[in-house]
């Protein structure tokens, strides 16, 4: 789907700043905080009174490899509370979700629910998904929802936030005095902790990883959601991108990304190899000091866990800073968003199964226990507020923060799905050497103008 045309569907309501009062994240140790709606241990049920759906089996396309255990652990839990059995599958390392599901209906076998990117539901909704406009749900998270032509057709499975991931503990140790992650506010605060950091013996502070996803999405895209900090601001952006009534090389947000990229790109501990980087490897670095800020999001935390860091070990976020004007929203906050959605196919999938992929979103909004496990297990922020569960790691703690500080920021850039893989790659040759700031911006402009023809 062409951006235009996907600009022109897609509504996006806006993040309400602190709507979620306490939603949250990972481990196994419980804040068992709950309002009047999500004391229940049972699921709302979506269908009539006397349907039996135990003993339907259904399917979920996860596109969030890091909770694939923690959401087979759920379904084990939904079955266990209502004889409904989901299969949890899998889209593989490095495989696109848009690829997978568009494969998964042409051969016919197709997923009774998809997690996917925002962007892949708007180019499948119309075709593929049932609309969902008049569940429950849609109350509890209305700041959340995306809409296309005003229909709900998928739900937001949870809020996600990106920037500079930082140690606090491996800056403090190495500077040797008390770290203010608040003062990381310009492209020359961030210089001058780089070359402390480098001064004090940590050669190389800084963890790039060297994955399309990564690169094409989570760094470029902050040219996009820094326009002005909404989607329909980064949608405006987009057409004037696609109708080539702006370069990127004459945008200032390119310039200021290319530069912070670059400074990080100096610092870098896969510098020697950018692109023999392993994505297994960046956060062991991290965890284990040898490296103290990690470009990245809240979805990384258990890869860091799993490297050795403990949730009681102090994490956050440092804004991906553009330029030196400390006023700047941009420069005092981190992109959070509601990002992955959830939708139930339409053209494949039974009334029963449909009936039971509904329950399973209203278990995962309304049931003590969905509730609890999307938090601890999943490591998940909510969409829903009426999931008031605490975050317990560091990261998803740090964004719950800001969030009710007014410190985030709530664009989500839309973009056709080969977007991150084809500036992936561009990206990919840029921090590898392999090509210049004019063609990267060269690449770029052209894979805007490309989507009018």
């Amino acid at each position: 789907m062409k951006a235009k045309k996907i600009v022109a569907l897609l509504t996006v309501t806006a993040m309400t700043v602190g709507m979620l009062a306490g939603c949250g994240n990972k481990e196994n140790a419980a804040t068992e905080k709950s309002t009047e709606s999500s004391t229940s241990t049972t699921t709302e049920s979506t269908t009539d009174a006397g349907t039996d759906l135990s003993g339907t089996e259904i399917s979920f396309l996860n596109s969030k490899g890091e909770i694939q255990t923690a959401l087979e652990k759920m379904a084990v839990s939904f079955q266990d509370e209502t004889g409904i059995t989901v299969e949890i599958i899998a889209c593989g390392a490095g495989e696109s979700p848009y690829t997978k599901i568009t494969s998964a209906y042409n051969s016919g076998t197709a997923p009774t629910m998809a997690m996917l990117d925002t962007t892949d539901i708007v180019a499948l909704a119309k075709d593929h998904a049932i609309d969902l406009s008049s569940e429950k749900w849609v109350s509890e998270c209305e700041n959340q929802v995306t809409k296309i032509e005003d229909k709900v057709y998928s739900f937001p499975f949870c809020v996600e936030g990106r920037g500079l991931i930082y140690s606090k503990a491996a800056i403090e140790d190495t500077l040797g005095t008390e770290f203010d992650p608040a003062s990381i506010n310009s492209y020359d605060a961030l210089k001058q902790l780089l070359e402390s950091l480098r001064a004090k013996g940590m050669e190389n502070p800084v963890v790039i990883s060297k994955e399309d996803w990564s690169l094409g999405a989570h760094q470029l895209g902050f040219i996009y959601d820094t326009y002005d900090g909404t989607t329909a601001g980064s949608a405006d952006l987009i057409s004037q991108l696609e109708a080539g009534t702006l370069k990127v090389e004459d945008y200032e947000r390119f310039n200021q990304f290319t530069d912070t990229l670059d400074l990080l790109l100096q610092y870098n501990i896969n510098g020697k190899d950018p692109l023999g980087a392993l994505y297994e490897q960046d956060p062991i670095f991290l965890a284990d000091g040898d490296a103290a800020i990690w470009a990245n999001g809240c979805w990384a935390w258990p890869n860091i866990a799993d490297s050795g860091a403990s949730a009681e070990d102090e994490y956050g976020f440092l804004p991906y800073v553009l330029g030196n004007d400390t006023a700047d929203f941009a420069n005092n906050g981190i992109q959070a968003a509601a990002s992955k959605q959830v939708m139930i196919d339409a053209t494949q999938a039974t009334e029963t199964e449909i009936a039971a992929a509904k329950e399973f979103l209203n278990w995962i909004v309304y049931s003590e226990t969905g509730q609890k496990m999307l938090v601890e297990d999943a490591a998940i922020i909510p969409a829903c507020g009426n999931n008031t569960n605490a975050a317990l790691d560091p990261l998803g703690k740090d964004i719950q923060s800001k969030m009710a500080e007014g410190k985030t920021f709530s664009s989500s850039f839309i973009a056709p799905s080969d977007h991150w893989s084809v500036l992936g790659a561009a990206m990919q040759k840029y921090i590898a050497g392999q090509s210049s700031k004019e063609e990267l911006a060269t690449e770029i402009d052209t894979y805007w103008t490309s989507q009018n023809k």
